[in-house]
């Protein structure tokens, strides 16, 4: 297929969902967001640790060899899709409870059957989470180059969560909220269990090894490989929201492990509890490796205001909290590195003293271009990058490999221990898939039609599909901006650092200030100011032109039919009222609702009977029953539909064959 570019229609583009290979008996090698799924035999830490070495060396191999072979491959038509996690949530209405449903091992194989009997021809692709009350809903195909195709992703999105609701039982439904508000708190699980703090994988005081997703041994692996690594259970501290009535300390997690709770923090002591939220991701597929780089490297600064703009998680473990996104909960989570790494220690064991955990922000930009914009060290294996090098990788794409490979693997298949280096990518898949970053870059599976590919990772999950979409449809659409503009977001990287946690604090969408470059046109003037989310989004008169004005102008020498018109005009509202502040974000709205509660006491709990209300709520709102201007405005409504107009179709396929 040629990559082509017309007036109408602007670049093609759309996204592969990364599934390698189905096969009826499941035995299947996919890439999720969790990272790299493999059916086998998990290797104990033990036996995992002592091959640490040799999966680095085959997977630098492994990169090397892809890279030779498919580093001037060109033409791919640019395509793009979404996904999205759901969590099952049961409503208990007699003794007004809600608690989440650990029946995800029931439903998916059931979601996952017209994928078995016709995989070329599904709506819909289906997938495990990290939680046993988690699933993961991505497009069948993926979207292309006509702008009618922004049409179809949230009549896509209904036809998912309908899909999975035909599946569940009386009282349960499924939600696309970023974190259950009671994750954690006692008995949040349906049916019950208690956690096991003397025995089990995550040796957990909060979560259950029962709520981990049990119909893959990845799960569970992980989840014990990471805190044997780590030398200790996950020290998460969540700062907790301090109204007129909060207890400080909140409780005496402080006392029984005082060298990993803190007393004005929510303690949370397992990866569950961080990879156990849900996400909305993004994924391009480019027309060749340099497109890829530069999607990449422009799209990582607006990560911290996406972050922002998509804040959906306040409440952790029952308790009202200081922060607004799951980002930093999830990457405590996840965060394997050693007394010694954290530079709590002298190094003696160990190699590198590493500043950030597997699950954060970029360290480096990947175009040559870009290289003095990594101004923050980037911490990487000398060995790792000579070899790089010798293989004929340039200097910031070694540095970035370079760089996931300070990492050890943490969940390792007997199976896939022996590997034919020049023709497979297990052993690198292991290591990069398991860094999660704001950004991924993501190189062609070997053998396979599929291009270089970027994936946008920031944002928590929105409440309706509706906001879904409005996230998904803006975030693509500024890449064609990007590319057709020329446009120029890169920054010091640590003023991207400095943005992320900015992005993450209590209402931060409407009170925080973020670096941001002045002038996006010019490749030269690297001016930076700090400006709100409604500056950068909506602009300043006289100093930045706005993210929305920008696509606009993209928009208006594009052909569209009527339908998609009016479904962009409203997605596009959306992000703008919200970023003005005219409409709140899930997290503000959830906590305006919390305090207005005739049971709250002001003291940063919210009990079964908050939890239950917020989210009768919640799901009314998702479902179209309840109202709720203050949320979503009071015109949030499309014209999203599953089909594209025949004429358009026609013209797409005539001008990119």
């Amino acid at each position: 297929m040629n990559f082509c570019f017309s007036k109408k229609f602007g670049y093609a583009f759309g996204v592969y969902k990364s599934v390698l290979k189905l096969r009826s008996n499941f035995q299947s090698i996919q890439i999720v967001n969790m990272g790299l799924l493999t059916e086998g035999s998990p290797l104990s830490w033990e036996e995992t640790k002592a091959l640490a070495e040799h999966v680095r060396r085959h997977g630098v191999e492994q990169f090397i060899n892809l890279y030779s072979k498919l580093r001037d491959r060109t033409g791919d038509v640019l395509k793009w899709g979404d996904e999205v996690e759901y969590i099952i949530v049961k409503f208990d209405d007699v003794n007004q409870r809600a608690t989440v449903s650990l029946r995800a091992e029931e439903v998916l194989p059931k979601l996952q059957e017209k994928e078995l009997k016709d995989p070329q021809n599904v709506k819909s692709l289906w997938r495990p989470e990290y939680g046993a009350y988690m699933i993961e809903g991505t497009p069948g195909k993926p979207y292309g180059g006509l702008l009618a195709h922004f049409n179809i992703v949230e009549a896509n999105m209904r036809y998912r969560r309908a899909e999975a609701s035909a599946l569940l039982k009386d009282g349960e439904v499924i939600m696309s909220i970023t974190n259950f508000p009671r994750l954690g708190s006692p008995n949040f699980t349906s049916p019950p269990y208690k956690p096991t703090p003397d025995r089990g994988v995550s040796l957990s005081y909060f979560f259950p090894d029962q709520a981990t997703f049990p119909g893959h041994p990845r799960y569970k692996t992980l989840a014990e490989n990471i805190r044997k690594r780590r030398g200790n259970r996950m020290a998460i501290n969540i700062p907790v929201f301090r109204d007129v009535n909060t207890k400080i300390p909140i409780d005496d997690y402080h006392k029984i492990l005082p060298d990993l709770a803190k007393p004005d923090s929510v303690y949370l002591d397992a990866m569950g509890l961080g990879m156990g939220c849900c996400c909305l991701q993004v994924t391009f597929q480019a027309c060749c490796i340099t497109e890829a780089r530069t999607l990449y490297d422009q799209l990582a600064p607006l990560c911290p205001i996406m972050l922002a703009l998509s804040a959906a998680s306040p409440v952790y473990r029952g308790y009202l909290t200081d922060v607004d996104c799951r980002w930093n909960v999830v990457s405590a989570s996840v965060d394997c590195r050693t007394r010694e790494e954290l530079g709590l220690e002298p190094l003696k064991n160990d190699k590198f003293r590493i500043h950030k955990s597997r699950y954060d922000s970029i360290d480096s930009y990947l175009s040559p271009e870009h290289e003095k914009y990594n101004d923050i060290e980037v911490v990487h294996d000398p060995a790792v990058y000579r070899r790089l090098r010798e293989g004929g990788i340039d200097h910031p794409l070694a540095i970035h490999v370079a760089h996931l490979f300070i990492r050890d693997t943490v969940s390792l298949f007997s199976e896939k221990v022996h590997q034919d280096d020049e023709n497979d990518t297990d052993h690198f898949e292991n290591i990069q898939s398991t860094n999660w970053q704001t950004m991924r870059f993501k190189p062609p599976p070997p053998n396979s039609p599929i291009g270089w590919r970027v994936e946008f990772r920031p944002c928590d999950a929105q409440l309706t599909d509706f906001e879904n979409a409005a996230y998904v449809c803006f975030v693509v659409l500024l890449t064609r901006v990007i590319l057709t503009y020329n446009l120029k977001f890169v920054m010091p990287i640590s003023k991207v650092d400095e943005n992320m946690q900015r992005a993450q604090r209590r209402g931060a969408c409407a009170s925080q200030r973020f670096w941001w470059r002045r002038d996006v046109r010019s490749q030269d003037a690297d001016t930076y100011l700090e400006m709100t989310v409604h500056e950068i989004i909506n602009g300043k008169e006289g100093v930045f032109p706005g993210l929305i004005p920008l696509i606009e102008s993209y928009l208006s020498g594009m052909d569209v039919d009527a339908d998609t018109h009016c479904s962009v005009q409203q997605y596009l509202k959306l992000i703008q009222r919200r970023a003005s502040g005219e409409i709140l974000t899930m997290a503000s709205w959830m906590r305006e609702f919390i305090d207005k509660h005739p049971q709250y006491k002001k003291d940063s709990i919210v009990t079964e009977k908050i939890n239950y209300d917020l989210l009768k709520t919640a799901y009314g709102i998702q479902s179209g029953t309840i109202p709720a201007p203050t949320l979503l405005g009071s015109s949030n409504v499309s014209k999203t539909n599953d089909d594209i107009p025949k004429a358009f179709s026609k013209m797409m396929s005539k001008d990119c064959p």
